[in-house]
């Protein structure tokens, strides 16, 4: 896996995929509406592994794709935390 993540409106370079930045994402989405620890993790290292799987013969995707494919996943987990982790740009 070797993807490169160019960043919102491509106003920075791109950067090489990190499981663990998108996992802390997901973490933290889960743990503001209260799931419990165990599951937070759980549900983070679903959707990471599910995309790490999408990004496997992509070389670039932006940052945006990469946020939509994650939030799908974790739709399938965790809706209430989807919507944060969605939102979560338009919030701030």
């Amino acid at each position: 896996m070797s993807a490169n993540i160019i960043k919102r409106r491509g106003a920075r370079n791109s950067e090489q995929f990190e499981p663990a930045k998108l996992h802390a994402s997901v973490l933290a989405a889960c743990l503001s509406v209260r799931s419990p620890e165990g599951e937070a993790e759980t549900t983070a290292r679903n959707v990471v592994k599910a995309v790490i799987n999408w990004l496997e013969l992509k070389a670039e995707v932006t940052s945006n794709d990469l946020r939509r494919v994650a939030g799908y996943h974790l739709q399938k987990y965790h809706p209430e935390a989807a919507y944060l982790y969605e939102q979560h740009t338009s919030i701030i």
